[in-house]
């Protein structure tokens, strides 16, 4: 019986302290940019909270985490949804991520360097333009699907305009 109350306890004791954890995670997350795991847990280790990267891993899954285009920062899943702010994601990521473009139709193949795919695809996705329907995101390359043929080319034209600007 005492072993069971033992064991009761640290199963307590475990999910009082993930729940003040991810308090803390959060509190971080929203106090300023942190863009990797090991920063964050260095973060945390400054609050008396040790951790290993599995079990930051688990958090940022569990809290739903999300990256954001622009700078590649943890965030709350709904925060900066300001569609002002999409735009802006937009327009920071094709400038920072986007190298080459080529249209065939209504399809716009982007390219970038190896891993800036992904975050250049979210800020084209979550900008909703209205001449895009979504994108297909590789390591790499972003195949841009466009509502028409003109919408592609009036796509293309706001891409060119972002990079030479």
């Amino acid at each position: 019986m005492r072993m069971q109350s033992l064991c009761i306890l640290h199963t307590v004791r475990c999910i009082f302290m993930k729940s003040r954890r991810q308090a803390a995670i959060l509190e971080i997350v929203d106090a300023g940019a942190v863009t990797s795991q090991e920063q964050l847990r260095e973060l945390l280790r400054q609050r008396g909270f040790e951790a290993t990267q599995a079990t930051l891993s688990r958090d940022i899954r569990d809290l739903g985490l999300v990256k954001r285009a622009v700078d590649g920062a943890y965030r709350r899943p709904d925060a900066a949804d300001e569609p002002a702010d999409h735009i802006e994601e937009f327009e920071t990521a094709v400038t920072d991520y986007l190298r080459r473009h080529d249209r065939v139709e209504q399809l716009v193949v982007l390219k970038t360097d190896a891993g800036y795919s992904q975050p250049l695809a979210e800020a084209i996705d979550r900008a909703r333009l209205t001449q895009t329907v979504g994108t297909i995101a590789g390591e790499n390359t972003i195949l841009v699907i466009c509502r028409s043929a003109a919408d592609a080319e009036a796509f293309v034209a706001r891409l060119d305009e972002l990079t030479r600007g």
